[in-house]
């Protein structure tokens, strides 16, 4: 090899090594994770936000708070949101009505609904011929209370009528400004807010239904597929969250979150924390995922929307654990 040639060929060996290491000193480009969730943001998000957790994993979590179940699951649907935080029944309803091939990689809530009624009703029997609030009429908390009104002799369209108004908080207001609104499946911190400002609980979900899987986390199975590494990124930041805001010490850190992200005065928001946290059907450690939970929805559902002929498929037909455990995995393994 000529000289000239040599030093060219070194020249230009020095330069890619240059530029190689400058690349990798470079910091990661953020990955997005677009999040729609209901009722509001999802307190783990809003902790791991602020204690860095989605940083230091090289993501950026985007919220938006849907009014209602239509708007999450066409959201999540045409791919303007990524993964959906909501009662993961609204996940099965896509399926099973719409076609979309969905997939549930989280849980992280149980349920602590209740039958909430205007402050004359004094039964469920009472609320024969009168107007209940739902959500949307054919998902999640609503088929919980179509299943408590149906023990008690009642059957939607024939002894009360249904009407979609949006999200729990919506419901409530819906309840305060219209006395013919007569009840509508609530949980914390809307039901405690309704009951302190005179409205009737007729009875809980659970007491009827016993375990159930509520709040959870879902995504089309493409989009998991695809984006594995980010997904596994966001549930072990998400885990991280949710044990951190369920550990006694830091109680008070998380009333003033609770405040903030819902707008809860202090004696309510200490009324949520001692709930959601503390009692059965609340926040679940390590966000897991309630397979016996999930039987509940599958069952409730094919009982009172007849789906799958009345039988059940079996839950891992849409949930998939292998997210969760790689999460688990990177939380027991040091960064």
């Amino acid at each position: 090899m000529k000289v000239e040639g040599l030093t060219r060929w070194l020249f230009s060996g020095a330069l890619l090594v240059v530029a190689t290491a400058a690349a990798l000193a470079q910091p990661a480009v953020p990955r997005t994770i677009r999040v729609i969730g209901l009722p509001a943001r999802p307190l783990p998000i809003a902790i791991a936000e602020s204690q860095g957790w989605f940083a230091a994993r090289g993501l950026t979590v985007v919220t938006e708070v849907a009014p209602n179940s239509d708007v999450l699951r066409d959201a999540l649907a045409t791919g303007r949101a990524d993964v959906a935080s909501a009662a993961v029944d609204n996940g099965v309803a896509m399926a099973e009505n719409a076609g979309v091939d969905i997939v549930i990689v989280l849980g992280g809530e149980g349920t602590q609904n209740e039958l909430v009624a205007q402050p004359e009703i004094t039964s469920i029997a009472d609320l024969k011929g009168r107007t209940v609030l739902v959500d949307a009429p054919n998902t999640a908390f609503a088929l919980q209370l179509k299943k408590m009104l149906l023990v008690n002799g009642l059957v939607a369209g024939r002894d009360y009528e249904m009407k979609p108004l949006g999200s729990t908080p919506q419901r409530l207001q819906g309840m305060r400004e219209h006395k013919e609104y007569a009840a509508s499946m609530l949980g914390p911190p809307t039901s405690i807010a309704a009951k302190r400002a005179g409205f009737v609980s007729l009875g809980s979900a659970r007491d009827l239904l016993g375990a159930y899987q509520g709040i959870g986390q879902f995504t089309r199975r493409e989009w998991a597929r695809e984006h594995k590494d980010a997904l596994v990124a966001y549930l072990a930041a998400y885990v991280e969250a949710q044990n951190w805001m369920l550990a006694p010490a830091n109680r008070s850190n998380v009333v003033e979150l609770l405040m903030k992200e819902s707008r809860l005065p202090a004696d309510v928001a200490g009324e949520t924390y001692d709930q959601m946290f503390l009692k059965p059907g609340g926040y679940v450690p390590d966000a897991r995922f309630d397979i016996a939970g999930f039987e509940t929805v599958l069952k409730l559902r094919a009982d009172v929307e007849g789906s799958w002929g009345g039988h059940p498929p079996d839950p891992r037909k849409y949930y998939d654990p292998s997210y969760y455990e790689a999460a688990m995995a990177t939380l027991k393994s040091p960064r």
